[in-house]
This record gives C-alpha cells, sequence and structure tokens, in this order.
C-alpha cells in the first residue's frame, strides 16, 4: 500500500485547531501522508485570556526538518505561518528542491490593528519568494489586500481586484476567501485562474467557531492536488470540505472554538454553488 504525501511548512497550534495541527488533521482525513516542518510553536496563556505567545524554532533545526520530508519525496506541499523574511526564503528554497509544482501558499500574516501587519518586512517577502512559486495563494480578504495593495476589500469587485494583481504579481492561481467584512448574504470565495473567475457560494454559518478555517481549507486543496485532483476541482472540493467544518464547529473553552475536522466523513459534505464570473 502506497500514500501520496504532503507537507506543511507552518507553525504549531498548541490547542489545536489551526497550524501544523489542522494540517495533518485534514491530510489525514483526505487519505494522504503528512509530514511537518514546524516554524514557530504558538502557546496560549490560560492566566491571561488565552493569550498567544509566539516561540520560534532555529532556522537550522527548520532545514533540518525540510531535508528530512523532501527525502522521502512529496507529491504536494503548502505553507502557512511562516514569521520571518528568513523563514520565507528558506521556504521557497524548499519549493524549488522539491519535486512537485504543487504548491499551496497560506500567505499567514500576523496583524497588530484592523490595517497593520506585525512584521511589514514578510508582506514584500511573500510578493518576491512565494508569489511566483505558487501554484495557488489563498488569502483572506485581509491578506489579500496587503498582497495586492488595492486597499480594504468589501465586495465581490474588490475581490476580483485584488485576485487579478497577485496574479499579475506572479502566482499561477489565488482564492481570495470572503469573510465577515464582505458586502454578501452568502459565505463566499473568489476563485481565479488567470483567465477566468469562479465565484464559490454557501450558505453562512451561524457559529463563531471557526478557528482554523483558512488553514485548514489551504490544507485540503494541497491534499487534493496530491491526490490528482485538478485544481479548480482541488478548490471546490476544499471548499465543501471547510464549509462542512465550519457548520459542525464546536466550543473549546471560554476563548475559542475550533472546526470540526472530520465533519465531511460524519456528516457528509456540504453542496456549494460555483458560479462563473464576467472578467
Amino acid at each position: 500500500m502506497s500514500l501520496n504525501k504532503t507537507l506543511t511548512i507552518a507553525g504549531s497550534d498548541t490547542s489545536g485547531g489551526a497550524g501544523i495541527q489542522a494540517d495533518l488533521k485534514t491530510f489525514q482525513e483526505h487519505g494522504t501522508y503528512g509530514m511537518t516542518a514546524l516554524t514557530t510553536v504558538v502557546t496560549m496563556d490560560p492566566a491571561n485570556h488565552w493569550a498567544h505567545n509566539v516561540h520560534p524554532l532555529p532556522i537550522n533545526t527548520l532545514k533540518a526538518q525540510i531535508d528530512t520530508a523532501l527525502s522521502t519525496g512529496v507529491q504536494a506541499l503548502k505553507t502557512g505561518m511562516l514569521g520571518s523574511v528568513e523563514i520565507i526564503e528558506t521556504a521557497a528554497q524548499a519549493i524549488d528542491r522539491a519535486e512537485t509544482d504543487k504548491v499551496v501558499i497560506d500567505p499567514v500574516m500576523v496583524c497588530k490593528g484592523e490595517d497593520e501587519v506585525l512584521h511589514p518586512e514578510t508582506v514584500g517577502a511573500m510578493q518576491e519568494h512565494l508569489l511566483p512559486r505558487a501554484m495557488v495563494v489563498t488569502p483572506n480578504l485581509f491578506e489579500a489586500w496587503q498582497l495586492s495593495g488595492v486597499g480594504p476589500i468589501r465586495t465581490i469587485e474588490d475581490m476580483k481586484a485584488a485576485a487579478s494583481k497577485i496574479v499579475e504579481m506572479g502566482a499561477k492561481s489565488v482564492v481570495v476567501k470572503g469573510g465577515k467584512q464582505l458586502e454578501h448574504d452568502q459565505a463566499v470565495d473568489l476563485f481565479y485562474d488567470g483567465s477566468t473567475f469562479t465565484l464559490l457560494e454557501a450558505e453562512k454559518a451561524d457559529t463563531s467557531y471557526n478557528h482554523g478555517a483558512g488553514c485548514t481549507f489551504a490544507a485540503a486543496i494541497t491534499a487534493n492536488l496530491a491526490n490528482g485532483l485538478e485544481l479548480k476541482e482541488a478548490v471546490a472540493n476544499a471548499k465543501e470540505f471547510v464549509t462542512s467544518a465550519i457548520h459542525h464547529g464546536w466550543k473549546l473553552n471560554e476563548y475559542v472554538g475550533p472546526v470540526m475536522h472530520g465533519a465531511h466523513s460524519r456528516f457528509g459534505k456540504i453542496e456549494i454553488k460555483k458560479e462563473t464570473l464576467n472578467a
């Protein structure tokens, strides 16, 4: 027996809902063999309202993990929390060494305000080193704004403008993930492959238990690509997977509620609507 192998280069979420933990759970749900290269360990302080503390790992430790995983051969890989220019450059080098073009870039940005990135130099590094290496980039509204420079994103037209710019900067395709700030009555994501816009729509979930949704979505795309799905199908399948996970999110404690990574196998996928938009 053989399984397709997937690699995630990302941070560890000690609470288990996002990051490496979400990626591995998602890889498992899709029947792939997941491997990891940790960039940071994120802990939460239960004595201080679940305040997050970030513990970067030494760069040589990251490189050794990458060497281990790539030596086995991987069918697809993704990135998540990278955190510094040096880590981004190391991830880019790993992508160049991997014998696959199935690369999913989840441009995780740690924000200190609604319109500020904690380490703004990482945005330029992502633009330079990661976008040109991406088969698909999966930013949320804030990340799409920062990468594209088009300004705050509130409408579908704003999403289209950001997606176009990100592809112009070298990415082969992009999925801009909608959020609560989007002026739309459905939960929507916009996929752009450089020529066609496809709107992916699902019923909004009346829940705040959505921790890890972005990581889970990107990991599902990665696993689908590893398993041989075409890109557009991989994205749509991942949207169905994460929609079910969000709809069945649950309360971990008084501070956070993660998505349920196994919801699709327990309760089934939730059908989505796909609509081709004019350029």
